[in-house]
């Protein structure tokens, strides 16, 4: 399945009670896709605080985004968490509200090795006929999907894609070396012209939030050989790519959303969001005053 070369991680918009805002998040899916150009959007990914979700509101979340988007872009539930059987269960219950895939985090704290990422993996994706997008960030789950255990899972037929936020060594092995038809994505965003130089897809992105437009240009320039052009543009994007993580995600661009007149209330604790003098190093990676 291709999902598009540009997913956004999306924030979930809350109220000034920290309770799901369905308004918002209604006009942020409307701004991601039809001024954002994304042609995908993850459901509470961390980026979306799922650390903080209950089961019932990341199922309300698919829900909501299945019937809000109404097929105007693959909708993808993160369903991942690191028990193999709460796993399986949100996925099973998602499979039910409609969603196209489902992204699946590599289990964080309890770590276990190669051998148990694979069970793991393998059991959740024998529970559902969704599509499956593998996700793979050491530095936040404290273990690494080697890249020869996503290559052996990209076997399995709806194992289809991963999110690889691992070295561009593993990314070009996965790449050279998986089932194929099996789909890479950087979860990282100033990786994604080198990684798209190297073979991959795409982003699974957090600055496509305000970004997006930009970064569909960047990429269609890349696949139309304009290849200096697009690297002047990967340049110029570098200081929101990063600046974007200033502080912990996703408090800077949800405060680049309200920038931009998207209002996507504040963080759950143990979150918060960025101070003011952060404040101002964002704003003033877009010149607003």
């Amino acid at each position: 399945m291709d999902f598009g070369r540009v997913i956004t991680a999306m924030v979930t918009p809350f109220d000034q009670n920290l309770q799901i805002d369905w308004n918002r998040t209604a006009r942020l899916i409307d701004y991601l896709i039809e001024e954002q150009q994304n042609e995908g959007l993850v459901i509470s990914g961390t980026t979306g605080e799922s650390p903080t979700l209950s089961d019932e509101e990341r199922l309300e979340l698919f829900d909501f985004a299945v019937k809000h988007a109404n097929g105007r872009c693959k909708i993808i539930a993160g369903t991942g968490s690191n028990n193999t059987e709460h796993s399986i269960h949100l996925t099973k219950e998602a499979e039910k509200t409609g969603v196209d895939a489902i992204l699946q985090v590599a289990p964080y704290y309890n770590r276990p090795n190669q051998e148990g990422l694979y069970r793991h993996f393998k059991a959740i994706a024998e529970s559902t006929s969704l599509p499956v997008m593998l996700y793979n960030i050491p530095k936040r789950t404290g273990v690494d999907i080697a890249a020869e255990t996503t290559v052996r899972l990209s076997e399995i037929d709806n194992i289809v894609a991963t999110k690889e936020c691992g070295t561009l060594e593993q990314t070009s092995y996965i790449i050279e070396n998986a089932k194929d038809g099996f789909t890479v994505y950087t979860g990282d965003d100033p990786m994604t012209l080198p990684v798209l130089a190297i073979g991959g897809h795409g982003i699974v992105s957090v600055t496509a939030h305000v970004i997006g437009r930009e970064m569909q240009e960047m990429i269609r320039l890349f696949f139309d050989g304009h290849l200096a052009e697009a690297a002047k543009m990967h340049r110029k994007l570098m200081p929101i790519f990063t600046g974007l993580f200033i502080s912990p995600s996703p408090g800077p661009v949800k405060f680049a959303l309200q920038l931009h007149g998207i209002e996507t209330g504040e963080v759950r604790l143990p979150l918060v969001m960025p101070s003011e003098s952060e404040r101002q190093s964002i704003q003033a990676l877009f010149n607003l005053k």
